[in-house]
């Protein structure tokens, strides 16, 4: 019974984040996630392991601290495998589409989830927290 309530505010307190970003207004200055454009970041490097995607970034900025600090052939880069889910989404940002043309692509993908959308901004964000993307205006 417990966990059943502690779900469904985790569900709403989530619903009412995202409703928030989805109404951002522009006249306030702030952003509509929808419109935004996601742009695959420079230093990301996409490699394909059978039907999933594996992102791999230098684990370090500056090529110095890696030539000069490490011994040589230690270094290796960060990998971040994607689920199903996350290697779906990851093919569609092309710098091109926006978030909603997006998540109108994914439609078929996540057919039977009714909250695909708020997963697939949630899961944008997060790549842009963890600077995976940046997000560009139209």
């Amino acid at each position: 019974m417990f966990e059943e309530g502690y779900i469904s505010l985790c569900k709403f307190i989530l619903s009412q984040i995202n409703s928030n970003i989805l109404h951002n207004s522009m006249s306030k200055g702030k952003t509509n996630l929808l419109e935004t454009i996601p742009v695959r970041c420079d230093s990301i490097k996409t490699e394909w392991e059978g039907e999933n995607v594996i992102l791999s970034f230098p684990r370090f900025k500056s090529t110095f601290i890696t030539r000069y600090f490490l011994p040589k052939g230690v270094y290796s880069p960060i990998r971040v495998r994607l689920e199903e889910h996350g290697t779906a989404v990851w093919q569609f940002i092309d710098g091109e589409r926006s978030v909603q043309d997006i998540i109108d692509l994914l439609k078929d993908h996540f057919a039977f989830d009714g909250e695909y959308a708020s997963r697939v901004m949630t899961y944008i964000m997060q790549l842009h927290k963890d600077k995976f993307i940046l997000l560009c205006q139209p």
